[in-house]
């Protein structure tokens, strides 16, 4: 008997998330492992009435690939993402491991080239996600490989995936709204800033921000969800950030980050652990390394780093940049085949200015400033 939380996550999905609707083309895709939501998200789909094709992918295949193939092979992408991104109306995708080391021993340069060969399928999602011709949510499955990456058992874990997504609760999808509402309110703050001034340990970045527009990450388009972001302008990110906990890219780790960039661009990059990746990563195409995203975390229901960046990022009281390819729903113009997100605790000194006022300290906002502005 599926896990009632796990159909509550499907319905949530369909009918919240993407709002299906009758005679739409809905694509669901994920790793093998992961069957057991598919079976539920397909099931509420064609509820809902819409045209459903699925995608199974399997890591042990993947590693194969990466392995034996040559730099002509994988340059050439992914003929079935392509094709289904381009007739899709909703993109549903989970994300899943038996073995969250399959690419630990993967020479960096094959993966450098193997996210140069995804740049087809992004380059269709990032139009489509950009003029709102596709809705794409995206979730997590519980795997015991994940749950050992997260150093916690897996019902410890179970309970940590379902619970950072609200599934608990009695109406999830009225929790969601709640959440939409308390971020809207800096949303639109933010929306009349020019720049922003992040400080922490290792870190003192300017980012401008003018005519870029924030959005308010409320369940619709991963899950679970809890952050604001925006796209920098693409040459008004200034000064050194150094992310507090390890980058993860397709199972590697590359820990103790700093960057330095100048104009937007990445000018010296150094790493204590993986610096080779971080370099062979920044050099895979013109706009990797510049920054396509730029985030606060508001979910404070997830508190510890899980090598998992769907809720890392999420961490209330941190932030998060992205090199790579940026949001054209937010404004962005970097184009890119990467787009790679890199974490940054503000809990415990940090501090973000907008256009000099100080509106968030210590990894919480600072709520008496919406009043200032009736928000």
């Amino acid at each position: 008997m599926a896990d009632q939380r796990l159909n509550k996550l499907a319905k949530l999905l369909v009918n919240y998330s993407t709002e299906v609707k009758p005679g739409e083309f809905v694509f669901v895709s994920s790793d093998e492992v992961a069957t057991p939501w598919m079976v539920e998200v397909v099931k509420e789909a064609v509820k809902a009435g819409a045209h459903v094709e699925t995608v199974l992918s399997s890591q042990e295949i993947a590693e194969i690939k990466l392995k034996y193939s040559n730099e002509e092979q994988l340059l050439k992408g992914n003929m079935i993402f392509e094709t289904m991104l381009d007739k899709a109306d909703v993109w549903l995708s989970a994300w899943g491991n038996r073995n969250t080391k399959t690419n630990s021993r993967i020479d960096a340069d094959k993966l450098k080239i193997s996210s140069k060969g995804a740049a087809g399928w992004r380059k269709i999602y990032s139009e489509k996600m950009g003029n709102g011709s596709l809705r794409w949510c995206g979730t997590q499955f519980p795997t015991y490989a994940d749950a050992q990456e997260a150093s916690m058992s897996f019902s410890d874990y179970e309970e940590f995936v379902y619970g950072a997504g609200l599934l608990d609760a009695e109406d999830p999808v009225a929790e969601w709204k709640r959440v939409s509402s308390e971020q809207e309110r800096w949303v639109k703050y933010l929306d009349t800033k020019k720049g922003l001034h992040f400080i922490s340990e290792g870190t003192d970045i300017k980012v401008n921000i003018a005519g870029r527009k924030w959005i308010n990450c409320d369940g619709k388009v991963n899950f679970p969800d809890g952050e604001i972001f925006t796209s920098p302008v693409e040459d008004g990110v200034d000064g050194v950030i150094t992310f507090s906990f390890p980058g993860i890219y397709m199972g590697k780790e590359i820990e103790g980050i700093v960057l330095e960039i100048e104009k937007g661009k990445v000018v010296k990059a150094t790493a204590k652990k993986g610096e080779d990746l971080l370099k062979a990563l920044l050099e895979t195409d013109e706009g990797a390394c510049r920054f396509g995203e730029v985030a606060i975390g508001t979910n404070y229901g997830i508190k510890n780093f899980t090598r998992n960046m769907l809720f890392d990022e999420k961490i209330g009281g941190t932030i998060h940049m992205a090199i790579g390819d940026s949001m054209p729903e937010a404004g962005g113009l970097n184009r890119s085949s990467l787009h790679w997100d890199m974490l940054c605790d503000m809990r415990t000194g940090g501090k973000i200015f907008a256009d000099g006022e100080l509106f968030y300290e210590n990894g919480k906002f600072i709520d008496s400033i919406l009043e200032k502005y009736n928000l």
